[in-house]
């Protein structure tokens, strides 16, 4: 009270709205810090199962984030889709060996759990599953999955046994986790469409969510690939998007096959990059369309070389 003495009668009255909003505020931040507080870091199956257990008998819901860790802020966006939508958050740090088909990419995968542990915690996240390969394969996984030809093309012609792979894992992580929802980001369109006719195929109960790509302000999509770019790489990497928005721009005027040629050709024109790949396709079948008209969804997805990194992107023209 000392602290009114002598202060005019509107000066009071705002200091008691500070007072007031502050009092708000330490509330705020002292929930926010408990929130924090509850994180657990949980590295078997076991126990985090029975954590599980005990929020399903609780009727709490649980959302799922599956990561490879290096996590940016596009996998920031999907943790915070989860965690406004269900009671319960859990996010998964587990660099997968079997989807990989270069070891030497799997050796150089950015590992940054301490920065990730970090990030999750300031967004509310209740459960880290950071579990070893041992964990996740304590035996060879010899699963052969059909994806309907969803994984034989763009990445699937490039990358053989990758979409395997992740189908293993998944699949595992959602047996273990069992979560309400699923949150994917729409970066990797072609591992999205894969995922979900995986959950159909075995009849999972999860709803499968995608987020829209999040960008670094140049366009670059947001990928763990990204910290192994150069300052100079980034900056010709930006290209990518630049050059898939240019190419929306064009389809009044031509066909698929014509917007495909040049997007190759602009894209290869720029030293340092070089198109692996790039196809317009059907949003659900995932195959190539030869007009417009040819599917109610068409999707660009693109891969590209940015020296020795491989980036990967997509674009809607409908």
């Amino acid at each position: 009270m000392l602290i009114y003495r002598g202060v005019c009668r509107e000066c009071r009255l705002l200091l008691s709205e500070i007072m007031q909003i502050s009092s708000i505020c330490g509330k705020y931040f002292v929930a926010l810090h408990s929130k924090i507080e509850q994180m657990d870091i949980i590295t078997t199956v076991a126990e985090l199962k029975n954590r599980l257990d005990g929020c399903r008998k609780g009727g709490k819901s649980v959302g799922f984030v599956p990561t490879m860790g290096a996590l940016h802020e596009g996998h920031g966006d999907l943790v915070s889709y989860s965690v406004k939508e269900n009671d319960i958050t859990v996010v998964s740090i587990f660099v997968n060996p079997t989807q990989f088909n270069n070891s030497d990419d799997l050796e150089l995968y950015p590992r940054s759990p301490e920065s990730d542990y970090d990030l999750l915690q300031s967004l509310g996240v209740d459960i880290v599953f950071f579990p070893s390969v041992s964990e996740i394969y304590p035996v060879p996984d010899k699963r052969v999955f059909d994806f309907r030809g969803l994984d034989k093309v763009m990445e699937g012609e490039y990358r053989p046994r990758h979409f395997n792979g992740v189908g293993q894992v998944v699949s595992k992580l959602f047996k273990i986790v069992m979560p309400d929802k699923a949150y994917f980001g729409e970066k990797d369109f072609q591992q999205l469409a894969i995922v979900k006719q995986m959950v159909k195929q075995l009849n999972m109960p999860v709803q499968i969510i995608g987020i829209p790509i999040v960008r670094e302000q140049s366009g670059l999509a947001m990928s763990s690939r990204n910290q192994r770019l150069t300052e100079e790489e980034r900056i010709t990497a930006s290209s990518i998007f630049q050059v898939l928005k240019e190419s929306v721009l064009m389809i009044k005027e031509y066909s698929p096959d014509i917007i495909t040629s040049q997007v190759v050709e602009e894209l290869n024109s720029i030293p340092g990059l070089d198109v692996e790949y790039f196809s317009i396709v059907d949003s659900d079948s995932l195959e190539i369309v030869t007009s417009w008209s040819s599917a109610e969804g068409i999707v660009g997805c693109i891969a590209v070389y940015c020296g020795e990194v491989r980036l990967i992107d997509n674009i809607r023209y409908k």
